[in-house]
This record gives C-alpha cells, structure tokens and sequence, in this order.
C-alpha cells in the first residue's frame, strides 16, 4: 500500500490546526498512561496502522504494561483493566462507533462516576482529537515506519 498524498503539505493551515488540537490534548488533567491507552483503542477500531505504530510505544513509555497492550482489543473480558480505564475505553468506543451507539446513557453514567466534569470534557477532546487523526492518516495511507 502507498500513500495517496502529503496532507501536511497539501494544506499546512488544516494540519496547523489538527496540531493545535493536538497540542491542546498534551495539556489535560489526565495521567499520559490513560490518553495512550484510549488512543490506541480507537486506533484500533478505526484500522489506523499510523497511529497504531505511534502509539504504541507512546503507551509504554507512559507506563502502560504490555499485557494491557497485548489485549487491549478484548478489554472488556481481561481483567486487566481498572474501573477508570473501562469508563474511558467504554467512551471511546460510543464515541468512535458513534452512528451505532448514539453515545449511550449507559456509558455515560460510567464515565460520570469515574471522571469530574473537567476529566469528561478533556478525555472526549483526547478522543475526538485521535478520531480525527485517524480519519487524515487512513483516508490518505499515511505510512508508518516499517523496521
């Protein structure tokens, strides 16, 4: 697979502000640990290698063990994972797979009782921002690093 363009040089003022976001998202509340953590679950479920290959050891630099990593993609039946963590990845799939889950109270409720209002609000800009990532580097086969 190659890629389709260069979205950085296409237009630098769209990816000055996609960097901005971005930017936006290393200043929230939130330990590094769980942002990676939510990044890499909605890069997984949006197929974004790019991302995926970026984060991954973004996670592990953070802290985040590599039996987390290594079943991530079933964290609803690992064991692994803290009542905070669920909250956060249980968002960012309603979020991610919004048309089918029209974010659900259900959800929500959790992320309420796991996270302050700030935390809520910082962590859908965390998944909003990663979502919108994916979008520019799947849509144009940004390619990562093989090696």
């Amino acid at each position: 697979m190659s890629g389709r363009m260069n979205y950085f040089h296409a237009s630098p003022m769209a990816t000055k502000a996609m960097m901005d976001l971005d930017a936006a998202t290393k200043s929230v509340s939130l330990p590094d640990a769980l942002c990676e953590l939510v990044k890499l679950r909605v890069s997984q479920i949006n197929g974004c290698a790019f991302c995926l290959n970026l984060h991954a050891p973004a996670a592990r630099e953070a802290g985040l063990s590599q039996q987390k990593l290594d079943v991530l993609a079933a964290w609803r039946e690992s064991p692994a994972f803290d009542a905070k963590e669920r909250a956060a990845l249980a968002w960012a799939e309603a979020l991610t797979r919004l048309e089918a889950t029209g974010a659900p109270d259900a959800d929500y409720a959790l992320l309420a009782a796991a996270f302050d209002e700030r935390e809520r609000v910082e962590l859908t800009l965390v998944i909003t921002t990663i979502n919108a990532w994916n979008r520019f580097a799947v849509g144009f086969r940004a390619q990562h690093p093989v090696g």
